[in-house]
């Protein structure tokens, strides 16, 4: 076994990355007040190509230093438009044929195991701020929520984690499969 260079690795350049085909799948991040978290959501959505990221409220766009650190470019190749009110985004999404898909714990929550994903479908992954989670105006706009179960003391994951875990299980249920 051997480490792959970035050469054998064969990477798309920017701009075959934006010609590409997408998973029909978008993010929206609801007042996440971490730029690293934001940049981090950059480069998850570059991995499995993503359409486009929503930020929306107090979520810092680029261009930013701290976004830039995680991001490492994918705030170049990842489409993305901000958005001041988070329910503005959701309905301009619902208008466009989206399920909205609210990534929280709630008293509907499916365990993420069971979600199935249609490959026919588009669908906004909305995640929320680090502290007070998916803002009630998203939650009641929401068609479902996930949760991803968890068994220890605490009662969420960060928001880099938990969204590297639900892309790509929506991406293995929707591409993979």
């Amino acid at each position: 076994m051997k480490k792959l260079s970035l050469h054998e690795l064969g990477r798309i350049s920017i701009d075959q990355f934006k010609e590409a085909e997408k998973i029909p799948v978008t993010l929206l991040l609801d007042n996440i007040r971490s730029l690293h978290n934001v940049g981090s959501a950059f480069r998850t959505a570059d991995a499995f190509r993503i359409e486009k990221i929503y930020l929306t409220g107090i979520t810092g766009t680029p261009p930013h230093r701290e976004i830039q650190k995680t991001a490492l470019g994918a705030t170049e190749s990842v489409a993305w438009e901000y958005s001041e009110h988070t329910a503005q985004a959701i309905q301009k999404l619902k208008s466009e044929g989206y399920t909205i898909v609210i990534v929280e714990q709630t008293t509907d929550s499916l365990p993420l195991q069971t979600f199935f994903a249609e490959k026919e479908k588009k669908y906004c992954l909305v995640f929320g701020n680090e502290v007070h989670g998916v803002s009630e105006e998203a939650i009641v706009l929401g068609d479902l929520a996930l949760e991803i179960p968890q068994l220890g003391t605490k009662h969420s994951l960060n928001i880099s984690v938990c969204l590297g875990i639900v892309v790509w299980e929506v991406f293995r249920k929707t591409k993979l499969t």
